[in-house]
């Protein structure tokens, strides 16, 4: 589906006009696809592997997105790692770190490599801000890319830049969050030095009414973000308004954090609070 632009001119397949028509689209430099291909981060990594050196590995949110845990857009750099001295052409396309690859910390891919479960969710911590972090590990720990205890032995021996942070990503990770939006609000709210439960269920007299993102439940506060929904089931919040009514008929009350509201943690932070104590 990818090829080098220079090589199908080469071969007679394309005239250079024609890589400039509207059959084909530029993924990278020299790097094209048909235009009837569906526009991924996997294309995006695959197009990336025709111009990197063999020393060089795909990893971090890339690599979580060819394993099959969606972290990366479409419009986003192929995240790469390669060693001191590997020669590569940086370009837009391709964010790059140079840095010791161990033997064991990728598996070949193509004609690159593509780092090994453990050495990806490194880079998934390096570098990032403490939300971000967390939200994609527990991403990657729900979908059983990794286990828990193998991170934290891994972060615990390790000495890279950024590894004072990532230990304390790795301190917030848990594996309940059903969304990164939801971590994002829970490291947040911890940060701030609230305790929230991870996927509560709020029940009532006859039972079960909701698993909510989140909740305090000495106050009766739940926290939902207001884009959640879980397949199969009928009863998010934001969508069920009978269920709504119930929940607050047992005396809950439901603070909904929209997107908006998660681009000002502070505000958000401060609605959930004000709902705590009134509520104390």
């Amino acid at each position: 589906m990818v090829f080098r632009g220079s090589e199908a001119v080469r071969a007679g397949l394309l005239t250079t006009d024609q890589l400039r028509g509207p059959t084909v689209k530029r993924l990278f430099h020299d790097v094209y696809a048909p235009i009837s291909v569906r526009d991924t981060h996997e294309l995006r990594c695959e197009g990336a592997a025709l111009v990197l050196p063999p020393a060089a590995a795909i990893t971090g949110r890339s690599a979580a997105t060819l394993r099959g845990v969606d972290l990366a857009r479409a419009d986003e750099p192929v995240e790469v790692i390669a060693p001191a001295g590997t020669r590569v052409t940086r370009g837009s396309g391709i964010a790059l770190r140079r840095t010791d690859i161990g033997d064991d910390e990728y598996c070949r891919w193509g004609r690159i490599g593509l780092a090994a479960p453990l050495r990806m969710t490194l880079d998934l911590l390096l570098g990032r801000s403490l939300p971000d972090g967390v939200a994609d590990l527990d991403a990657a720990l729900r979908q059983g890319l990794v286990p828990l205890p193998a991170v934290q032995a891994m972060v615990a021996e390790r000495s890279d830049k950024g590894i004072v942070a990532a230990r304390r990503a790795v301190e917030l990770a848990d594996p309940r969050a059903e969304s990164r939006p939801e971590s994002r609000v829970r490291v947040w709210l911890v940060v701030d030095g609230l305790c929230p439960q991870p996927q509560y269920w709020i029940e009532d007299s006859r039972g079960r009414l909701a698993r909510v993102d989140l909740a305090f439940p000495a106050q009766r506060v739940a926290v939902e973000y207001d884009g959640s929904w879980r397949d199969g089931e009928r009863w998010a919040l934001n969508r069920d308004r009978d269920r709504l009514n119930r929940v607050q008929a047992a005396c809950w009350e439901v603070v909904f954090v929209t997107a908006d509201m998660l681009r000002d943690p502070d505000r958000m932070v401060r609605t959930v609070r004000a709902a705590l104590a009134r509520r104390a």
